[in-house]
């Protein structure tokens, strides 16, 4: 019996397409679609269910657990299913100020809408007061700042990402930890774009709380989990059932559970493969850039050493008009981003670039390039070299306009 899907080549418009949006998301490794067909189609008890069928199943749920939790120095007890980054990110901030009655949260306004919307609705109920720390210019924070309001506001919720999603700036989760524990406070990291980008030994990590999303790393989307350091009390925002030791009810998507495990445990048995690889590629579109397009800058990180090496931002120069780059770089068939895709649609522009000061028109003209692991050298050629020429056409039409 032939297959009842329609092969690649029946979408052309996905074809002989450069893809450099990994932030967003990213393509499913055929190892973990290998993993996850047994659950789509032979497997299909119910994991809660005492009989052969459910057991079935949740022993797939839970050895994928334990999969997680020993790449990441974890204990299988602390890592909770979810559907994903967002819902991860929001059961970490309402759960700490439903179960410790915490008044006030501390964050930055760059960090993922997941966070900042999440706490601006619990300000606008009356729930927390929010206190948004001033971005420095390449994304972090300022330690000293955290440090001063720490000590004015013991007791509270910092929730800090550990790489910004837009400019790849990482932060040290360590010091921020540390400042944390001494005043009392609790710490929420989304870790969504460093998760198997770094190592984590989450056992000695000051962190309280970190969330993850697997279309981020080569597994299915719809499906995250949020790491909850032993001893922390976390309630279920969705009741129902007792799934996830009470955590969070109803029916667990088994088939993505175990898509997720997989990916995770494939990216780091390529850890240091997969790390160097990406490495290369950014710094040499760095550097491509540079040469061939007068004028060109980036944002975040200034020292690799803070900066992912998936994520490289880029504000071409003003001759570029503001707007176009992303759309003629789509009809040249590279697919790439200006911020965050959460917000694709927006017409307010990257809340990121105007948090570290850009101007509008900076924002206008800056695209997120973001690596896989599929990504060659040779497209990044490709790439550079339409750049170079939508550049040359806009240096033309601007100079042109000016006499």
């Amino acid at each position: 019996m032939g297959s009842r899907y329609l092969p690649l080549d029946a979408y052309p418009f996905a074809m002989n397409r450069i893809y450099l949006d990994h932030a967003a998301s990213t393509p499913l490794a055929p190892e973990v679609w290998e993993a996850m067909l047994p659950f789509l189609q032979d497997h299909y008890g119910n994991p809660s269910s005492t009989h052969a069928h459910g057991r079935q199943l949740r022993n797939a749920i839970e050895e994928a657990r334990r999969n997680i939790a020993r790449h990441l120095g974890a204990q299988p007890s602390e890592i909770i299913f979810t559907s994903g980054g967002t819902e991860a990110d929001n059961m970490a901030i309402q759960g700490i100020v439903e179960a410790y009655q915490v008044k006030t949260i501390i964050s930055s306004p760059i960090e993922h809408h997941a966070v900042t919307h999440c706490i601006e609705k619990l300000e606008a109920e009356g729930r927390i007061e929010a206190i948004w720390l001033t971005p420095l210019p390449d994304g972090n924070i300022s330690l000293d700042e955290l440090a001063a309001v720490l000590k004015a506001h013991p007791s509270s919720l910092v929730s800090i990402m550990h790489a910004n999603n837009e400019l790849g700036t990482i932060t040290d989760l360590e010091a921020i930890g540390k400042l944390c524990k001494e005043a009392g406070a609790f710490f929420h990291s989304d870790t969504v774009q460093t998760m198997t980008n770094v190592r984590y030994h989450l056992a000695s990590l000051p962190v309280d709380m970190i969330a993850a999303s697997a279309h981020k790393f080569n597994g299915p989307k719809g499906v995250g989990f949020l790491y909850v350091k032993k001893g922390i009390s976390m309630p279920s925002l969705i009741t129902g059932g007792s799934q996830e030791r009470g955590h969070r009810a109803g029916t667990e998507n088994v088939a993505a559970i175990v898509g997720m495990g997989r990916a995770l445990s494939m990216c780091y048995d390529r850890f240091d493969e997969k790390h160097d690889h990406l490495e290369h590629l950014r710094s040499y579109m760095r550097e491509q850039l540079m040469e061939k397009i007068p004028g060109v800058s980036f944002n975040g990180a200034a020292d690799d050493s803070y900066a992912m090496p998936t994520v490289l931002n880029v504000t071409f120069p003003d001759s570029v008009e503001e707007g176009m780059m992303l759309f003629q770089l789509d009809l040249e068939g590279v697919s790439v981003s200006g911020g965050s895709a959460c917000q694709s649609g927006a017409q307010t522009g990257s809340h990121v670039l105007q948090g570290i000061g850009k101007s509008a028109a900076e924002i206008g003209r800056s695209v997120r390039f973001s690596f896989g692991w599929q990504n060659t050298k040779e497209e990044i050629d490709v790439v550079v070299g339409k750049l170079h020429t939508m550049a040359g056409k806009a240096v033309l039409s601007h100079d042109n306009k000016m006499s």
